[in-house]
């Protein structure tokens, strides 16, 4: 559990990681935390983050045919335990609603953990034909887990997501639904939030609760722990009986329909900070940064023409990038640059006298990558997009390095063990699948089986012996 402390610096990342991840997450003032145990206040500069993201994942989603909709907080008691398996995976962190106003309820509500269980009987409604399919649905909103101990971003009571619910006429469109949203989710961590993932399935003890199987998408932190950054289910017909989800086909017998849900949360912002931050604090990759380029005027107080200019470039810029201008008075340049680099704004221009009377601006990326440039004034946004762009490549590039330096393949269980308990990243096991093997290796290390990649395997299983019939990569996690 993190404490409440006022945090007045930020400690160096490699010196203490859960101290400086706090730290930035309050000063760099994306969240604090709300007087609810386990809950957080997401600030506005936290949000424009999420904004960023849903608006991205929208725009896919439109174009794939999605739609949005919103379905109740509170599910039935009765409706949360039709699916044995769902029920018993989400028993322990639901939240019950027991009383309205001064009356006892006649039956619990659950507030919800996720949303199958009031999305179904919808469903069952709505649909009667083979036209009516497939329905691909999702919503925007919050969910609680009444977790034990948590962090902001990474383990909350509530947490925000768009969880998508679909229903497809075969077996076949559902599984290609699950793939289609599962490559959406790659590009969104590794080509805007310059994350590299691993992406397969997990194995069966770590699939969700009700599903068939489960798709993640798992990132590395530089602690050598994994994020599972996002998850596609399918779910295949398991809520379908369980809620009587049926159609009419076109042979004309009834049958019941295959479903998917996925989700990705508010946790990618806490990811971000982990993956991106540096000992000055906030580092966003351009594409979702909230603020992409900060424009300082220097001497602009005995120079009236410089904040005149520096109005005029932020009016320019702002037709094609997110600017913010920042022409406080009572705040030196020195103290605006380290806020700014602070808060992982990518791309900080200075605009002084001496600039102007050479027609010019400095361009300083937040990654220090190519010093102060001085920049003509004349084309500047050309070169100010080229910036965002190489800022945003260099990013992945570092995160990708990281990956591929901290991704393993060990010939020997007791290599593999050591290295899962050091945290050194992802541990690459050829496996028999045996799930006491998997329990094995999880008691001797603490880690977890993360994902398994479509990847042939070849050899033996490196817990038993046996022929390996898949690639599994281990890690701790968070």
């Amino acid at each position: 559990m993190e404490t409440k402390e006022a945090v007045k610096e930020i400690p160096r990342k490699q010196d203490n990681l859960s101290e400086w991840y706090t730290a930035v997450c309050l000063k760099a003032e994306l969240a604090d935390y709300a007087p609810v145990r386990g809950c957080m206040v997401i600030r506005p500069y936290g949000w424009a983050i999420w904004e960023a993201i849903q608006r991205w994942l929208d725009q896919e989603f439109r174009r794939t045919g999605h739609e949005t909709a919103a379905f109740p907080l509170f599910i039935p008691e009765s409706f949360l335990k039709r699916e044995a398996e769902h029920v018993a995976g989400f028993a322990p962190q639901v939240a019950w609603v027991t009383q309205g106003g001064d009356e006892a309820l006649t039956e619990r509500l659950a507030v919800r953990p996720t949303s199958e269980a009031i999305i179904m009987p919808m469903y069952a409604r709505w649909i009667q034909s083979y036209r009516d399919l497939p329905i691909l649905i999702l919503q925007w909103g919050s969910v609680v887990r009444w977790e034990k101990a948590t962090r902001l971003f990474l383990r909350t009571l509530e947490f925000f997501w768009h969880e998508g619910h679909t229903a497809h006429r075969t077996a076949e469109e559902a599984e290609g639904e699950c793939r289609l949203i599962l490559d959406i989710y790659r590009r969104l961590l590794e080509e805007e939030l310059a994350m590299p993932v691993l992406v397969g399935r997990k194995p069966p003890s770590e699939k969700f609760a009700g599903a068939d199987w489960t798709y993640t998408l798992e990132a590395l932190m530089p602690d050598g722990q994994a994020i599972q950054a996002g998850t596609s289910h399918f779910l295949g017909q398991n809520f379908a009986k369980a809620f009587n989800v049926k159609f009419l086909d076109r042979d004309n017998t009834e049958k019941y329909v295959w479903t998917t849900s996925w989700a990705v949360t508010t946790r990618l912002i806490g990811a971000l900070v982990l993956a991106h931050g540096d000992d000055r604090g906030l580092f966003l990759p351009p594409r979702i940064a909230p603020v992409q380029v900060v424009i300082v005027p220097i001497r602009f107080e005995d120079e009236p023409r410089v904040l005149e200019r520096a109005r005029s470039l932020a009016s320019t810029l702002g037709e094609r990038f997110r600017v913010k201008l920042d022409d406080r008075e009572e705040y030196t340049p020195g103290w605006k640059f380290n806020e700014w680099e602070l808060r992982g704004v990518p791309l900080r221009i200075e605009l002084g006298p001496r600039e102007l009377e050479q027609d010019q601006a400095v361009l300083v990326a937040r990654d220090g990558e190519g010093g102060k440039r001085p920049t003509p004034l004349v084309g500047i946004v050309d070169a100010v997009a080229r910036e965002l762009e190489a800022v945003q490549r260099r990013m992945f590039e570092r995160a990708q390095t990281f990956l591929r330096s901290h991704t393993f393949a060990p010939t020997s269980l007791e290599e593999a063990v050591e290295l899962i308990r050091q945290r050194r990243g992802f541990v690459r096991l050829p496996w028999c699948l045996d799930q006491g093997c998997e329990d094995r290796v999880r008691e001797e290390t603490g880690g977890s089986p993360r994902v398994i990649p479509e990847e042939a395997p070849s050899g033996s299983c490196l817990v038993c012996g046996r022929p390996a019939q898949a690639v599994v990569y281990f890690a701790r996690a968070y």
